[in-house]
């Protein structure tokens, strides 16, 4: 297997350092005070924070009381409709979002080099990966870390960033931006793609052949950034014709199937998605004779947190499945 942390290569281990966190003639801070702290702001209230680390709501209260008096701090203001951070409780957050998440990674990598597979996996994926790679990939990956937990977020780098920064997002794979990340986040670019028109089976427009016989058409997008009709029209201007009718957006590719598959709009999707199984008795390419370029693939993480084995073998496995130059 390619190995992407070449740091990591041959060594059999590497074990998460114990965290402690200290104030000047303070209790020592805890790192299960800082899961809770971390459980309340991610799950929205004390209630849904409880249910989800299963423990009794007084403690988690208690939890929360003594490390602000411990930080001699106040982390959240307490209203009736929630809990929301303080200014101080915001930038604490940032530094105790990393801890836990790097800790997680620490206990899942030092587990699955033992030969447990277990722990979680956290990783963002645009459109082009979900239909082009993660079919092959997946059974692969659950055959070789069947105890790993996997949590696939469908979206793009943008909704991605703040997440990849806590680390709370191992890795996202997928479109890349159109500006390139502020420092602290590595990109590595794997591979160029190209687009193709979808629309639905029997579509009206189903034989043309290039874009000026489309020029008719209402179009739906997915996010490139937060400027897709942008792209497209710019797309459009590149073989000198005028902004497509762009009428809806579509912020997942359930909702852009449904679309296509239910009206007359067009989509310009990875090509990719031709060979996607779940669409091919409802969508169809409309083969143009203009080149497509799409935004190059993506590998986007932090370099100071090394993917778990788990994560480097599922980036490893959908490579496999990557267009052939």
């Amino acid at each position: 297997m390619h190995c992407r942390q070449p740091r990591r290569c041959g060594e059999d281990a590497r074990i998460g350092k114990a965290i402690r966190i200290a104030h000047p003639g303070k209790t020592l801070v805890k790192l299960t005070q800082l899961r809770d702290l971390v459980a309340i702001v991610e799950h929205g209230s004390l209630r849904a924070a409880a249910r989800h680390l299963d423990i009794a709501q007084p403690l988690l209260t208690r939890s929360v009381r003594s490390l602000e008096k411990d930080l001699g701090a106040t982390l959240f203001d307490r209203q009736a409709q929630g809990m929301t951070l303080t200014a101080a409780g915001r930038v604490f957050y940032q530094r105790a979002s990393l801890i836990v998440n790097e800790a997680r990674r620490a206990r899942d990598e030092l587990t699955q080099v033992l030969g447990d597979a277990q722990g979680t996996l956290v990783a963002g994926l645009s459109i082009m990966p979900h239909a082009g790679l993660l079919p092959g990939a997946l059974p692969m990956f659950r055959k070789r870390y069947p105890g790993v937990r996997l949590q696939l977020i469908e979206g793009l780098f943008p909704d991605m960033e703040s997440r990849l920064r806590e680390g709370s997002v191992d890795f996202y794979l997928g479109a890349a931006p159109r500006l390139q990340p502020a420092p602290g986040l590595a990109v590595e670019t794997l591979f160029s793609n190209t687009r193709a028109v979808v629309g639905r089976k029997g579509h009206p427009l189903s034989q043309a052949t290039s874009l000026k016989e489309l020029a008719s058409a209402d179009w739906a997008t997915t996010s490139i950034d937060y400027n897709a009709s942008e792209d497209l029209g710019r797309l459009f201007a590149r073989y000198e014709l005028p902004p497509p009718n762009v009428i809806l957006q579509a912020g997942s590719a359930l909702s852009l199937m449904v679309a296509l598959a239910q009206t007359d709009l067009l989509a310009m999707l990875p090509r990719q998605w031709e060979d996607f199984p779940l669409t091919a008795d409802a969508l169809q390419i409309i083969p143009v004779k203009e080149v497509l370029p799409a935004p190059d693939v993506v590998l986007i993480r932090r370099p100071d947190l090394p993917l778990t084995p788990a994560g480097e073998h599922l980036v490893d496995l959908m490579l496999r499945f990557a267009p052939k130059a």
